[in-house]
């Protein structure tokens, strides 16, 4: 095909640059422009800014008045360790790990006792048991944390300071019969010592009337009668005591304050430790 022999008709401007002398568009627009028919409908929106894009919808702010700021609540519950249900199958929860130091006493079987320990864990804190029958520990040791070294188990009088702290409370668990040694360990911010008492012992009641909270498996009438005397609470309380079955528990405080728990284990618990008992 030849080359066409036409030439388009351009005009030369003032600088040198070459324009076409008819764009087929009225009044010199440039194709790529809107008419100004378009122009004037052209919607009225937001118009974006350089680097933040199209603005929201505007909103009138929330504010609150400063005497309206006392009124603001948190849903936020108890922390601390779940211990089982309460009469009315909600969460019961025992807050184990203070500020302060704590001391409870645990009138019941190793598997509550390990129970607890368990569960302590789990919510980022470490265990030292004191104990004078380590073997009985060694499997729940090993098995805790997921293989991180959270729970240590020590001979009697070979538990060493464990150096708790905000960021690393310790649960120290002491498990030595119905006549512990005395405690060598300092009373520190963030650690609590459970004792553990398979029964009432000659020097219980002393300890029992210190300690800050109180766990109650089933008991004999008799250690009933004490309990009941020791912990001020209502004699229809007091008579129930001998009749718990293996996985509740009377949770109580020196003031008279108490609460029944039932203890249900997960399977991972019973896995391991096998189901409640009362006696070990």
């Amino acid at each position: 095909m030849g080359t066409p022999t036409y030439q388009p008709r351009v005009s030369v401007s003032s600088d040198g640059w070459r324009t076409p002398t008819n764009t087929g568009v009225s009044g010199g627009r440039l194709s790529h422009q809107p008419r100004p028919d378009e122009q004037q409908a052209a919607p009225t929106g937001p118009k974006p800014r350089p680097g933040y894009g199209l603005r929201g919808p505007r909103r009138n702010p929330h504010v609150l008045t400063a005497e309206s700021l006392a009124a603001l609540t948190l849903p936020v519950g108890d922390d601390g360790v779940i211990i089982g249900i309460d009469p009315q199958n909600q969460p019961a929860v025992l807050s184990l790990l203070r500020p302060a130091p704590m001391e409870v006493a645990l009138v019941g079987s190793m598997w509550m006792a390990q129970v607890l320990a368990l569960r302590t864990v789990a919510t980022g804190a470490r265990v030292a048991v004191e104990t004078a029958r380590p073997p009985a520990w060694g499997q729940m040791a090993q098995a805790a944390g997921g293989g991180q070294q959270c729970v240590s188990v020590f001979d009697v009088r070979q538990i060493a300071p464990q150096g708790p702290s905000v960021s690393s409370p310790v649960l120290v668990v002491r498990d030595m019969g119905a006549r512990p040694p005395r405690n060598q360990l300092a009373p520190s911010p963030w650690q609590t010592v459970l004792t553990v008492l398979p029964f009432l012992g000659p020097r219980s009641p002393q300890m029992l009337s210190r300690v800050d909270v109180v766990g109650l498996q089933r008991l004999s009438p008799e250690e009933a009668e004490v309990v009941t005397r020791i912990m001020r609470l209502p004699e229809n309380v007091g008579a129930v005591l001998p009749t718990l079955s293996d996985n509740a528990m009377l949770w109580c405080r020196r003031d008279g304050g108490h609460q029944f728990v039932m203890t249900q284990p997960t399977e991972a618990e019973t896995n391991l430790l096998g189901g409640p008992r009362r006696m070990d």
